[in-house]
């Protein structure tokens, strides 16, 4: 085999994306070539990138071979690419070629990987439903600190993808209650469907479902919904922070009812297995409990846009200009 072209997309400067070719070599040892039939854009972390909002001091993401490096432009995203084994490396097992795979990878038309670093689809799942893999371990990585107990009272700030996916988790839990705080009607809606009990919007604050809950999620990625959630806690509450706010400053009230009410802030990161769990799980388990999960959710109501690569710019405009238009956006390939 020879050196192979790739559309890519490349985050070029903060509020510019560009699709450019690069090359990807063969396959070499046991690797594989994938052709990409779909990926997923994150409207929280990719937005970050798109911004400019991503602290210059961080690595891209540590936790993932294709994302090594620093924060800077121009750079290439994404970690949600599902597609097709088109070729393996010269000791690699050639009964591959053909399977569906999940990887986390940069958004790219065709892409090297190690075979230890992709997911098989299951025969039953397509190629949009495994996109949204990432988002889904996301939600299981937050209730695996949330750890919400039997008959608690759960509030929820955010329902986009991954505020509504971790709704869907909770809902299946022996819970008294799962509200849900969002801005938008629309998403209210998804999350009632999702199973919710209730979905209020952030000026109904002051109604039962805040003031009784046991458990905050917040997930809205907007920095004064903390503030929010803080303010409505109750005596105990726990406060799970699985936002990534990036530079974006955070101002919270904490010398009131904050102080003696003996509330806990957690924050919760998908990059690693919770401390206390690290004897037993791992972040491959982890992965397959997510993609378990991913086979009851009524995926295609969460999907609201499907756009070419080649109209991936118009993508990041649409979800930061309209974000109300928009939930999962996909890059078809």
């Amino acid at each position: 085999m020879v050196d192979m072209k790739a559309n890519a997309v490349t985050f070029t400067a903060p509020y510019t994306v560009e699709v450019r070719d690069v090359v990807v070599s063969p396959p070499a040892h046991d690797h594989l070539l994938v052709n990409t039939q779909v990926s997923a854009v994150s409207a929280g972390t990719e937005m970050l990138f798109y911004r400019g909002q991503v602290p210059a001091d961080l690595p891209i993401d540590s936790a993932i071979a294709s994302l090594a490096g620093q924060v800077k432009y121009p750079l290439h995203y994404g970690y949600a690419c599902v597609g097709e084994i088109a070729a393996v490396g010269p000791n690699g097992d050639p009964d591959m070629i053909g399977r569906s795979v999940f990887a986390f990878h940069p958004h790219a038309s065709r892409f090297t990987v190690a075979p230890t670093d992709v997911v098989e689809l299951p025969p039953e799942m397509d190629a949009e439903q495994v996109s949204l893999l990432p988002n889904m371990e996301t939600a299981v990585s937050l209730l695996m600190d949330a750890a919400p107990l039997i008959g608690e009272r759960v509030l929820v700030f955010g329902q986009g993808i991954v505020g509504l996916l971790v709704t869907f988790l909770l809902a299946q839990m022996p819970l008294s209650s799962v509200a849900t705080v969002e801005p938008l009607a629309e998403r209210r809606r998804l999350s009632l469907a999702l199973g919710a009990s209730a979905a209020i919007s952030p000026d109904e604050l002051a109604g039962p479902e805040a003031q009784s809950s046991d458990l905050i999620v917040e997930l809205s990625g907007n920095p004064s919904a903390l503030d929010q959630a803080v303010r409505a806690a109750g005596y105990g509450t726990r406060i799970v922070v699985g936002s990534w706010y990036g530079t974006k400053p955070v101002e919270l009230a904490l010398g009131g009812r904050f102080h003696r009410n003996r509330n806990t802030l957690l924050s919760s990161q998908v990059s690693t297995i919770p401390p206390a769990l690290t004897g037993r799980w791992t972040k491959r388990r982890r992965l397959l409990t997510a993609l378990r999960s991913l086979q009851a959710l009524p995926y295609r109501a969460l999907i609201s846009h499907r756009l070419p690569v080649a109209r991936s710019p118009e993508a990041y405009r649409l979800l930061d200009q309209n974000p109300g238009e928009v939930l999962q956006v996909l890059l078809t390939y």
